[in-house]
């Protein structure tokens, strides 16, 4: 099987879990760390190299208070449970997104995870927190502006693997695969820059619900793709050949 070298997952469903189970939505939560630390573990296990969890999106903040406080204590809890694991699995932690608004004690947990992780040599595991892509492209054009006009470089200098460098996700490869549950069939303004050549892979199951089973379900797939990136079959089965 073909693994995919970063995937990307939009982990969808945990509310609508909890509703159908006549439970509060912090329930499916709770649900849905656990699958996600067993999700992130497989991935591990699997030998895939990057993974990256949409985990609370910038526009998560507009959710209720005491949601969204919920959430927090529940990554700060799981960073300061987790940590100790991750090492064990050797998986280097990371987040990306603003974190402006993340009560501090929950960055001092971020912190403390990504640099007793750093030297770990196995899945490069992400977190995306605060984080929206359309804020990113916007912040990336604006670091550029600013190089301009500094003079470091010219307006000429500027490509795409230069506003790829300016992206939070650098140097993390983009997303081959894409991976969304409970049934919606969009990005919501997640690495929209990253994913122009990813493959997707949509799922009515729940993120409480998803299963390792569910994963090699969605990996199968992945593997029976040819990924021609804008050319036809033939070159591309041509070029297998060669390699």
């Amino acid at each position: 099987m073909t693994l995919p070298k970063h995937i990307a997952i939009i982990m969808d469903g945990n509310g609508r879990w909890a509703q159908l189970k006549r439970r509060p939505r912090t329930f499916g939560h709770i649900k849905g760390t656990r699958v996600a630390k067993k999700i992130i573990t497989s991935c591990s296990r699997r030998g895939v190299q990057n993974l990256t969890l949409y985990a609370f999106s910038s526009e998560n903040w507009l959710r209720p208070l005491n949601e969204v406080s919920f959430l927090m204590r529940l990554l700060r809890r799981y960073l300061g449970r987790e940590t100790d694991n991750l090492i064990k699995e050797n998986i280097k932690f990371s987040v990306i997104g603003d974190l402006s608004q993340v009560p501090s004690d929950v960055c001092e947990a971020i912190k403390n995870a990504a640099e007793s992780t750093s030297r770990c040599t196995g899945l490069n595991l992400v977190f995306a927190l605060g984080y929206g892509s359309r804020q990113e492209i916007t912040a990336a054009v604006k670091k550029i502006a600013e190089q301009v006009a500094a003079g470091q470089i010219s307006c000429d200098d500027i490509n795409e693997n230069l506003v790829s460098k300016n992206l939070s996700t650098y140097p993390t490869p983009d997303p081959d695969f894409i991976i969304r549950t409970s049934g919606e069939q969009r990005l919501s303004n997640f690495l929209l820059w990253q994913a122009a050549y990813a493959e997707f892979y949509f799922t009515e199951v729940l993120w409480p619900n998803f299963t390792e089973s569910h994963l090699e379900e969605a990996l199968k797939s992945f593997s029976s793709r040819q990924r021609r990136y804008g050319k036809v079959s033939t070159d591309v089965n041509l070029e297998k050949l060669s390699n």
